[in-house]
């Protein structure tokens, strides 16, 4: 399989899905749009992994290649490639397929339980996850969910976490971080803690958290994969 993932931030890479590509005999490639490398064509690949970003899908100005990118995920729905979204990424896929982006009532960061929803705990790509558990998140826009799309996941803080339209899907949380991804991104920028934003000494204080969403990150590749 061609895998092709596009970055947006030099600080925000594949986490554990890392490891789990270069475990498998795929073709993996990537385009650092923050450097300015060329965009693939939806042709060259069978599966588009788009990831997050500290910008929102608005900021054309700042940042024009997003016109591109959209250009290139929505090809890439149409030619029924895989696309998994995360984050930002998610956004975007969100935005390609009809479901608004908007800023979300809050903002959140940190450790928070999501919840399946009744589509979610039917899905196959999400078969075998708890109905309920903790994610990382890092976010302060949010998606509608798109037309043809099921709403996969929930939180107390954001409505929509998760949405799925056959080869598509998209996450609003983070559970490819790894501790040490965690680390960077916090000696970065260290939010002021809010309702739902800790500190970062509480988003660091167990890096089994991490490693438990490393691996429900790799059950859910597995499945989207093989779907």
């Amino acid at each position: 399989m061609r895998v092709h993932w596009l970055q947006h931030a030099e600080h925000e890479e594949l986490g554990c899905i890392a490891p789990w590509l270069a475990a498998r005999t795929f073709r993996v490639r990537s385009t650092k749009l923050f450097d300015g490398e060329a965009l693939p064509a939806a042709d060259d690949f069978d599966w588009l992994i788009v990831m997050g970003g500290p910008m929102n899908i608005h900021e054309h100005d700042r940042h024009p290649w997003l016109i591109q990118e959209k250009a290139l995920i929505r090809d890439a729905c149409v030619k029924n490639k895989k696309v998994l979204g995360i984050c930002l990424g998610s956004q975007l896929l969100a935005d390609v397929l009809g479901g608004r982006v908007s800023q979300n009532r809050f903002q959140e960061i940190g450790w928070f339980d999501v919840e399946m929803t009744a589509e979610g705990i039917k899905n196959k790509t999400m078969e075998g996850l708890p109905g309920r558990f903790s994610a990382f998140h890092w976010h302060g826009d949010t998606f509608a969910i798109p037309p043809g799309s099921e709403n996969l996941l929930k939180s107390d803080a954001c409505v929509n976490q998760a949405f799925s339209a056959g080869q598509k899907l998209g996450l609003q949380f983070h559970l490819e971080v790894t501790h040490a991804d965690a680390r960077r991104w916090l000696a970065l920028e260290e939010p002021a803690t809010d309702r739902y934003v800790q500190s970062a000494v509480e988003i660091l204080r167990d890096p089994a958290r991490f490693e438990h969403n490393n691996r429900l990150m790799e059950r859910i590749l597995e499945r989207f994969v093989a779907a």
